[in-house]
This record gives structure tokens, C-alpha cells and sequence, in this order.
């Protein structure tokens, strides 16, 4: 909805915002950054409670491993009533409502004695609910502020995760090491109350339209081009499928939707296949408990550059070669990752990070810009949330299959192979949603509109 569309008057603080010296798209962004440093991490930290709660009651890895899956998969279930639930109820109330659920999960969590302890406490409430601080939360209305360079915008915001995890992972660490993974939780728990709560709750708006502004902080926003009006710069290459007014129920009929939900479940598979199960499996094979937090937090850290460096380019080139050049990176961090099993040295664990964060956190920039590119519309929130129920399945299975896997086999041999075979999939999968079929990214639309100038 636009300011035009809204007769709703703009209360204290709302007008206060519009006001601010710079286009509030960016504190958007700004408040996304924070938030998902801490609220990605605080789930994805995870993979450094798995060994300390193994080590203390001794269950196997599949029943331990299942807490983040049973997590995954609430949190599925969870997002696309999310997402409809954001037609109604603006989203600084339900990311205060994730805030105080996740952090309830890790308190109770210190209490636990039984696996389905873990389950609701660390799987439903931390993993589960916190689905909403996550990538799949905030890609329901953080794409609303931009379009021409809502790449850039999401890439910036989702670059957080990085920062985060480079403060977060070795402190986290070393509070389980000292104090016991109990500790970690309250620390986890107070960050969540004292930080994520109050910002969001406060400064946190859907759309431009909230505060009387409209995406990219132009003056009015962009007039809709008629079939004869189109020009080379104009972005939409399918006008019948922009100008669709796009519900689930239209959606789910399309093989672009589905094949856009099998490239990012396959790309949620590897990544958490990978991330839940990478630091026991450093351990194993001859790397110091805190060397192996500190590679899951460069990860993240490489991941800054490489999301807003890869975000930027998406807009330039398109997010079909972002995706597989992403993908390629968690394939071949894959392959490093099977390699140091013989040769654990240092220098192939740095190469491991970045190729899995430098490249493979550019899965997360264009996973929160392409349905807006193909879905937009006012349906985009249960659309997406849908789309995200069926990533997460990945998700909540690669985690669990790969315990499996190592259980069975004594190794993790198997669960790497699948995990290559995934990421391959997965870029099948994007080339065949084509979004560049239906609307140009604003490079490519510059562009070809260079070319129809040659001619």
C-alpha cells in the first residue's frame, strides 16, 4: 500500500521517523543487522551446545541432533501463519513476541533432564519461535523498503549474522567451557531482553507507507508502464505475470514457485546439515574446541563481505548466477571439510571458511530478494511464509539425516555426499524457477536497454 492509499494519520512517533535526515529504509536495515546478529547466532549456537549437552548426558547424536530438527520444523509450520499474521499485526510486535519466546526457551532449557526437555525448550521455543528473528522473518517485510536496490539493502541487513557470530560464537564458547553451556543460555537469554526486545518493539515498521514514504526514499513512487508503454529500462520482461495479482492460491499452481521451494529446501538442507554438525566434526578430527567455535564464527564474519559484495551484484547480474556461485561455495566448503579428515591443517580450515561463508552466505541475500521479485504483491507475506515452510523442511531434516547418517555409518563420508548432491540440485533448481523470465534485476534492465540503444 502506498501513502496515497492510506487516509491513516501518522501518530507522534511515526511522523518523528518519517523525519529522520536519511531515508528510514536504512535504520530498517540498520535494526535488521542487530537483530539477526543476535537472534541467528543465539539459534545457530547450537552447534556449540550439541557437544558440551552429548558430553553430559551421553545421549546419541540423532536423538541430540533432533532438538534443532523438531525446531526446524515448528518453526515450518510456523511461517506461513507468520506470514498471514503480518497482513493484520505489524511486525515489531511479533519480533518482540519471537525475542521473549526464545529467550524463555533457553532459560527453561537450564532445567532440562530428558531429550523432549530440549525439544520444547531449545527446539520449540529457541529454534522454533525464533523463527521470526531469522532469515524468514525479517524477508516478509524488510524487501517492502527497496527495489532497485533491494539487494544491496537485504544483503547489508543480513550481513549482521557475520558480525554477530564473531563476537558471539568465541564468547559463547568460551562461557560453556568456563561456566557450563547453562550460562551460555542466560547470557543468550539476557542479550535477547536487554538488546533485541526494546529496539524492535520501538523503532521496528513493515513498509514505507507506515511513515508516509515510499521504497528507495523516492519523492513518488515509479508510474506502472501499460503493455504499450513498455520500454528496454523497464524491468518487467513478463507483464501478464507482474501485473497478476498474486495469492497462494495462484502460486502454488505456477512450476516457478515450486521449483523456487526446491531450490532453497535443498540450499537449507546443506546449510544446516553442515553448520549443526561442522564443530564436533573439527573436534574429531584433531582441532581444539575453541578453534572450532572460532571457524563457525569466521564463517559468519566472512559472510559479511561476501553478502553485501554478493547482494550488490544480484541486483547487477541476477540472482540465478548469485544462487549457484553461493551454492558452489557450501559444495566445495563441502568437499574441504572431507579432505581435512587426512589433512586437518589450518590452512584448509580458513579455505573451508570462506568458501562457506564469503560465498555460501549469499544463499540468505537472495533468498530474501528473489520471491519479492517474483510474488510481490499483497499476498507476499503467506506466500512467502509458505515458501519458507518448505525451505525449512530442509532445514529441520539435513541436521537430523546427517546424525543419522554418522550413527549409522561410524563417519560423516555419506552425510558429505548427500550434502554435494543437495547443493547441486539446488542450482538446478533455481535456473529452472528463471526469475529473470518474469523481471529483470535493475543491472540487467540497464542493460538491455544499452543494447536497444545500439541498435
Amino acid at each position: 500500500m502506498s501513502p496515497l492509499e492510506s487516509n491513516r494519520p501518522l501518530s507522534g512517533m511515526d511522523a518523528l521517523l518519517a523525519r529522520t535526515p536519511f531515508f528510514y529504509g536504512w535504520a530498517v536495515v540498520a535494526i535488521v543487522f542487530i537483530t539477526m546478529g543476535i537472534g541467528v547466532n543465539v539459534r545457530t549456537s547450537f552447534s556449540l551446545l550439541f557437544p558440551a549437552i552429548l558430553n553430559e548426558y551421553g545421549w546419541d547424536r540423532a536423538t541430540t541432533a533432533a532438538t534443532f530438527s523438531i525446531g526446524f520444523a515448528i518453526g515450518a509450520m510456523l511461517a506461513p501463519v507468520v506470514g498471514k499474521l503480518l497482513e493484520f499485526v505489524a511486525p515489531r510486535y511479533l519480533l518482540s513476541i519471537s525475542a521473549i519466546l526464545v529467550s524463555l526457551g533457553f532459560i527453561l532449557s537450564t532445567y532440562a533432564t530428558q531429550p523432549w526437555h530440549f525439544y520444547l525448550t531449545l527446539g520449540v521455543l529457541m529454534v522454533g519461535t525464533g523463527i521470526v528473528l531469522t532469515y524468514v522473518g525479517q524477508s516478509m517485510f524488510l524487501p517492502n523498503w527497496f527495489q532497485r536496490r533491494r539487494g544491496l539493502a537485504v544483503g547489508v541487513a543480513f550481513s549482521g549474522v557475520g558480525i554477530g557470530s564473531i563476537i558471539l560464537m568465541p564468547l559463547i564458547q568460551e562461557t560453556i567451557s568456563a561456566e557450563g553451556w547453562r550460562d551460555a543460555c542466560w547470557l543468550m537469554a539476557g542479550l535477547l531482553l536487554v538488546i533485541v526486545l526494546p529496539m524492535n518493539f520501538f523503532l521496528q515498521r513493515k513498509e514505507p507507507a507506515d511513515i508516509g514514504l515510499y521504497p528507495d526514499g523516492d519523492a513518488a513512487p515509479d508510474k506502472e508502464m501499460t503493455r504499450g508503454q513498455q520500454t528496454a529500462a523497464d524491468p518487467v520482461v513478463d507483464v501478464e505475470w507482474v501485473n497478476t495479482d498474486w495469492t497462494l492460491r495462484k502460486a502454488v499452481k505456477t512450476a516457478t514457485f515450486w521449483w523456487l521451494a526446491l531450490a532453497c529446501s535443498t540450499a537449507l538442507y546443506v546449510w544446516y546439515a553442515v553448520q549443526v554438525h561442522q564443530t564436533k566434526y573439527l573436534i574429531e578430527i584433531g582441532f581444539s574446541e575453541l578453534e572450532a567455535a572460532s571457524a563457525l564464527g569466521l564463517v559468519g564474519f566472512a559472510g559479511v563481505i561476501g553478502q553485501i559484495y554478493l547482494g550488490n551484484l544480484s541486483d547487477r547480474i541476477g540472482r540465478e548466477w548469485v544462487w549457484s556461485l553461493s551454492t558452489a561455495g557450501f559444495l566445495l566448503s563441502c568437499v574441504l571439510l572431507l579432505v581435512m579428515e587426512h589433512v586437518p591443517s589450518a590452512t584448509m580450515m580458513y579455505a573451508m571458511v570462506i568458501l562457506q561463508g564469503g560465498l555460501g552466505y549469499g544463499i540468505a541475500t537472495v533468498f530474501g530478494s528473489m520471491p519479492a521479485d517474483l510474488f510481490q504483491g499483497r499476498g507476499y507475506g503467506i506466500i512467502f511464509g509458505t515458501l519458507g515452510t518448505l525451505a525449512l523442511v530442509g532445514g529441520a531434516v539435513g541436521p537430523w539425516l546427517t546424525g543419522y547418517f554418522y550413527d549409522e555409518g561410524g563417519n560423516y563420508h555419506l552425510a558429505f555426499y548427500v550434502v554435494i548432491a543437495m547443493s547441486v540440485l539446488s542450482i538446478l533448481s533455481v535456473w529452472l524457477a528463471a526469475p529473470r523470465k518474469r523481471r529483470l534485476v535493475a543491472g540487467q534492465a540497464r542493460k538491455r536497454a544499452m543494447r536497444a540503444m545500439l541498435k
